[in-house]
């Protein structure tokens, strides 16, 4: 299967195929992970439709995006699940999908959906900073620039004088991505960790709606 360009899943999103029964409605920032576990598994019974990943940057436009999608999309499904955490929304995503009767992924955002929920609960890790794969990726485009540091890069002290470590939350075991958050770590100041989690609970999530 061919994994798109991060550009084409953070701007575009991933048109759905309409050849499924259940729609994964996913931000794109988990999509090469979904489609890295469709693939991995052969689930053929998923479409996929992306929202842009950079609505991160801009978390009271999450619920408003998928109310909007679940609706355009609702007729053509049996089923859809939102692959979208709480990410920033203060619990209004989740009133949302309660009211609209479809189920989301748990946790607070997708750090803890790879590190884990019960483990990332128990760290409690609050002068952390996290990277996952496409975070590392895309460190520039989405806490580089969007915070000015490009321009002002002094003010990296004053953004994250309050965190500690940066922690790599590492889906792949890629030295070159290790490198890259490495270099961010350093860039803002903050010691750095690598931790491995894989999939994490993203894979038994989708596990679950298959087995479903």
């Amino acid at each position: 299967m061919h994994l798109p360009e991060d550009r084409i899943l953070t701007h575009e999103g991933l048109p759905a195929s309409g050849r499924g029964r259940i729609l994964l409605l996913a931000c794109g920032a988990l999509a090469r992970e979904v489609l890295a576990l469709i693939r991995l598994n052969g689930w053929d019974l998923f479409d996929l439709r992306c929202l842009p990943a950079n609505l991160h940057n801009h978390p009271d436009r999450i619920t408003p995006a998928v109310e909007e999608a679940v609706a355009r999309h609702r007729a053509q499904y049996d089923r859809i699940f939102v692959l979208y955490a709480d990410c920033g929304t203060g619990g209004g995503l989740a009133r949302a999908c309660d009211r609209l009767g479809i189920a989301m992924l748990a946790g607070p955002h997708c750090y803890s959906v790879f590190d884990g929920g019960a483990a990332f609960a128990a760290r409690d890790e609050v002068t952390a900073f996290y990277l996952t794969d496409f975070l590392t990726r895309q460190f520039d485009a989405f806490v580089w620039r969007p915070l000015g540091l490009d321009r002002h890069p002094q003010l990296a002290g004053t953004y994250f004088g309050n965190y500690e470590t940066l922690v790599y939350l590492a889906q792949t075991d890629d030295p070159a991505l290790t490198a890259m958050a490495r270099s961010a770590a350093a860039r803002l100041g903050l010691a750095f960790e690598r931790r491995f989690t894989g999939y994490g609970d993203l894979a038994a999530e989708l596990e679950a709606i298959a087995a479903a």
